[in-house]
């Protein structure tokens, strides 16, 4: 056989390689639209919100591949619910396609709580939303500081800054209205323990203001007030008149004090 190649012309036998050449190109070609699936398209579904169960079996079923890619977690979707998807819906791609999906976590991280404390509320809540919180119900209480947060909660307790809460929570913000326009009575709280004057001044809307404390007490809530700033008469015996929001100096004692005379002195 090599004898009769090398007889013929080398004309021929370019010709005759040529043709193989062309032959197997045409092959090729034919044959390339159905080893890559050539027009063999599926239109991506939309699985946003599904279940990853839900998700990876209608998309399986579809002629896709799954992967879940990556979590995170979103307070107002389920647990495990698809949160996004590449390609996107909608896109038009070859049978086989693997379909990357992220997913809501089941159990939120947890973030450090921030000190919200004597910020406006435009700037509570932008640091809320920086951690990943969000500002739930919103109290408005008499205050020097207008709109600024007094107090933030969580669960209707107080919450201090630091301590590690889920994110995606709900903090319920203290808000200060501003001083109210009614003057009352300066409460009498001279003879009360602490803890009942913070109760007393709470229900006028009144706030604490500096607590000058005797070295001698141990049980700070347990000592006696023996003498506050404003005092519920002035000199001339009238009464003291305040508003919603001001605030109310006391000085604590370990002993109770002796009223009498319209002096306060403290019991020994």
């Amino acid at each position: 056989m090599f004898n009769q190649i090398t007889k013929r012309s080398f004309g021929f036998n370019l010709a005759v390689v040529v043709g193989l050449f062309l032959v197997l190109g045409l092959i090729f070609f034919m044959l390339l639209g159905v080893i890559t699936k050539h027009g063999d398209t599926l239109t991506v579904p939309d699985v946003y919100r599904k279940s990853v169960k839900d998700a990876t079996k209608l998309l399986e079923d579809a002629g896709f591949n799954v992967d879940v890619r990556d979590s995170i977690f979103i307070d107002s979707l389920p647990a495990l619910a698809v949160w996004e998807q590449t390609p996107a819906k909608g896109a038009v791609v070859k049978v086989g396609r693997t379909i990357y999906l992220t997913i809501n976590k089941v159990v939120p991280p947890m973030v450090e709580m921030p000190d919200l404390v004597g910020l406006t509320f435009r700037s509570a809540e932008m640091t809320l939303h920086s951690r990943r919180l969000n500002v739930g119900d919103t109290i408005y209480k008499p205050d020097f500081a207008t709109n600024t947060v007094l107090q933030q909660l969580l669960g209707g307790k107080l919450v201090k800054a630091g301590r590690q809460v889920p994110e995606g929570s709900s903090i319920t913000l203290v808000l200060s209205s501003g001083t109210g326009s009614v003057e009352n009575p300066v409460p009498d709280l001279i003879g009360m323990t602490f803890q009942e004057a913070k109760v007393t001044l709470s229900g006028r809307n009144l706030n604490l203001g500096t607590v000058m404390v005797d070295p001698s007490i141990t049980d700070t809530a347990n000592a006696y007030v023996i003498k506050q700033d404003p005092m519920p008469r002035n000199e001339l015996k009238e009464l003291s008149l305040v508003r919603a929001g001001e605030v109310v100096d006391v000085w604590l004692s370990a002993n109770p004090p002796v009223k009498g005379g319209g002096d306060t002195t403290e019991a020994h």
